[in-house]
């Protein structure tokens, strides 16, 4: 796959895209990049024009070092949808990349056909935790370098339910529904990972992330798909933007926790593929 690049709001955003149809961005969380979508992207673009992208601050994108807002990271994906000359798209995001969507959707709601949360937040229960979550990312990936295996399963143990990850823990090559492995993941950690800084620039806009009150704004028809067991994007938080968007569905993955798009890839894939195509 060539490397595009294009140039927005005075930075380069570096972007793939995949398939043919009507566009769908994919917007990763924090600390990953563009490559983490490979789980989707081959089920996806057989439908769909999927596009993925690395965040400013993450991948191969630019990493302008000064706090980050969520205007600005909507402001990209709309500097991106411009380029690339689309003037409407369905739009997924994921953890960080759903708080980003939300902005996004809210900020420039007529770009937007239909609209997809995974496992994400409306705004974060105290000033603490963004610093905290930033400070656990620069841990990790400090952690990486010495002992990768180590260090991915370490931090991987939260967000995978415990069968699947003594699966995992067993055998980090074995590949998954035939798509990916631990492997895999720790190879894409290993790829241009986030500087202490761009974890702090992130954690910034993370901060300033509120859309509580304003959810019930959002028209686009949206899914929101939740990990059972997710400790980290509740389940209670996710029935609650489910209830303020009125033309939502809500879909729960049993036994799953904050990896959901991983360890039960093919069921979430077939749950987006028929909410988008119906």
């Amino acid at each position: 796959m060539t490397v595009l690049y294009a140039e927005v709001n005075g930075i380069k955003i570096c972007y793939e895209i995949h398939g043919e149809g009507e566009p769908l961005i994919l917007v990763h969380g924090w600390g990953g990049s563009k490559d983490g979508w490979f789980v989707q992207v081959k089920a996806l673009s057989k439908y769909f024009k999927v596009i993925i992208f690395d965040n400013r601050g993450a991948g191969k994108s630019s990493r302008p070092n000064y706090p980050y807002t969520m205007d600005m990271y909507a402001d990209d994906i709309n500097g991106l949808l411009k380029f690339l000359n689309i003037e409407k798209t369905h739009l997924l995001g994921e953890s960080l990349g759903g708080m980003i969507a939300l902005n996004f959707i809210l900020k420039y709601p007529e770009l937007v056909n239909k609209f997809i949360l995974i496992n994400s937040w409306p705004g974060f229960p105290n000033e603490q935790g963004p610093e905290m979550y930033s400070k656990g990312k620069i841990a990790y990936f400090e952690e990486l370098k010495k002992d990768p295996l180590n260090a991915f399963l370490k931090s991987a143990k939260a967000s995978y339910s415990r069968e699947f990850f003594k699966m995992m823990q067993q055998n980090p090559k074995k590949k998954f529904f035939d798509l990916w492995s631990v492997e895999d993941l720790v190879n894409i950690d290993l790829t241009n990972p986030p500087t202490p800084d761009d974890n702090n620039n992130a954690a910034s806009a993370v901060k300033g992330h509120n859309v509580k009150d304003r959810l019930h704004e959002i028209k686009s028809k949206t899914l929101i798909i939740c990990g059972e067991k997710d400790r980290i994007a509740t389940l209670s938080v996710q029935r609650n933007i489910h209830e303020q968007i009125a033309n939502s569905i809500f879909k729960v993955i049993k036994d799953a926790r904050h990896g959901v798009s991983k360890e039960k890839a093919p069921e979430v894939n077939k749950i987006i593929i028929d909410f988008l195509k119906e």
